[in-house]
């Protein structure tokens, strides 16, 4: 079993290493969109071509041809796992990572490669981390990056497609993904260019515009985060958020896809503006009252950071609850003793397991070193188990 590259241009064999004598083969499987006909040539869909080639690699001598290189985001890779090391060969070529970098001279150093072909969710870990990120892509994928990145100013990335590589008409270079003439059912590639850098230290309270002092604090922010156990590409519903400095922390250090919950026309001008100004990604904002939002969100959540949002929301607690994924959690902020127990009466009466912390802060500040006391804080947190 042979899985080979057929390096970029044209879906065609023309570029078939040296080494390969495609006539020693019984059968070569490749993609439907491949041209040139042979007795010994399957072209298959890659479920078809998974099926025959786990069949058949046993009794015949198989080339499978992937398009750019197998181990660049390639069907081969997945395939190459179910078959024994015994059986199996692989010979790389030039990946579309490998050209428009040799293209346009960056090194590799500088790149990181994710894909959005066939996908709908972006790997935030990897997205926009090093300078440059390269993104396999879809007729799809610009529309959806464009929505990921809608909250950064235009100066902050340089946009550079790949379009049509190693095709007679080729075209690498930068472009206006909102006006271009591209026919993106054709082969293409985006490399985005981060003209920005994310600072590695925690957001201030200053760094946040808010209305009256809306926004969780720094201390009982760090807190909270720490109470919700983030990691890379979770979901988060801030709710009742406020300024958003939560959910911003939360991308900021874990790289989630934040969801901001609130209805005050003004605090969601200044998540807005808090959005751009930290050049979060792939961000959402609904803007009225929380609830009405829940049953429309169609996939369930890692985690729910309830910092407002009134009575409606504690009302349905044990409906976000349900919401939540399995080891899913919520965690629950309140300043009054209205809300802590307006929140577990809604979670006893639903038979849901919380623990409750109670914090009491104050700081000193200034020459004199005066005392800063804030509001007592509960923090009610609800594990799904």
């Amino acid at each position: 079993m042979t899985i080979v590259g057929s390096g970029i241009g044209e879906y065609n064999l023309s570029r078939i290493p040296h080494q390969i004598n495609l006539e020693s083969f019984d059968r070569i499987i490749c993609d439907k969109n491949f041209k040139g006909e042979s007795q010994n040539i399957l072209k298959l869909s890659y479920k078809g071509a998974k099926s025959y080639i786990l069949e058949n690699y046993k009794d015949q001598n198989i080339l499978y041809i992937v398009t750019g290189s197998p181990l660049f985001f390639s069907a081969g890779t997945i395939i190459a796992k179910q078959i024994p090391k015994s059986y199996l060969k692989i010979i790389l070529n030039t990946s579309s990572k490998d050209y428009i970098l040799s293209k346009i001279g960056i090194s590799e150093g500088e790149v990181e490669a994710i894909s959005l072909h066939g996908r709908s969710k972006l790997d935030l870990d990897r997205f926009l981390k090093r300078r440059f990120t390269l993104i396999l892509t879809d007729e799809k994928s610009i529309k959806r990056l464009l929505e990921a990145t809608k909250y950064l100013k235009s100066k902050n990335l340089t946009w550079i497609i790949g379009y049509k590589m190693g095709y007679d008409d080729e075209f690498i270079g930068e472009f206006d993904p909102q006006n271009h003439h591209f026919d993106l059912k054709n082969p293409y590639v985006i490399l985005l260019k981060r003209e920005f850098n994310y600072p590695n230290y925690p957001l201030a309270d200053s760094d946040f515009l808010t209305e009256r002092g809306m926004i969780t604090k720094k201390y009982k922010r760090d807190l909270a985060l720490q109470f919700l156990e983030l990691s890379s590409n979770m979901s988060l519903w801030d709710i009742g958020a406020g300024s958003g400095s939560c959910g911003i922390e939360a991308f900021r250090r874990y790289r989630v896809k934040s969801y901001f919950f609130e209805k005050n026309p003004k605090r969601v001008e200044f998540i807005k503006q808090n959005l751009a100004k930290h050049n979060v990604c792939d961000a959402e904002i609904l803007e009225g009252e929380a609830s009405s939002f829940f049953e429309n969100m169609k996939e369930l959540v890692d985690r729910v950071f309830v910092g407002g949002g009134g009575d409606e929301v504690l009302e349905k607690l044990d409906y976000l609850f349900e919401r939540l994924k399995d080891k899913g959690i919520m965690v629950i902020m309140a300043v009054t003793l209205r809300t802590l127990t307006k929140a577990t009466q809604t979670l006893e009466e639903n038979r849901i397991n919380y623990d409750v912390i109670s914090l009491s802060l104050t700081s000193w500040k200034n020459k004199l070193k005066m005392a800063e006391p804030q509001r007592e804080l509960f923090i009610i947190r609800v594990l799904k188990s």
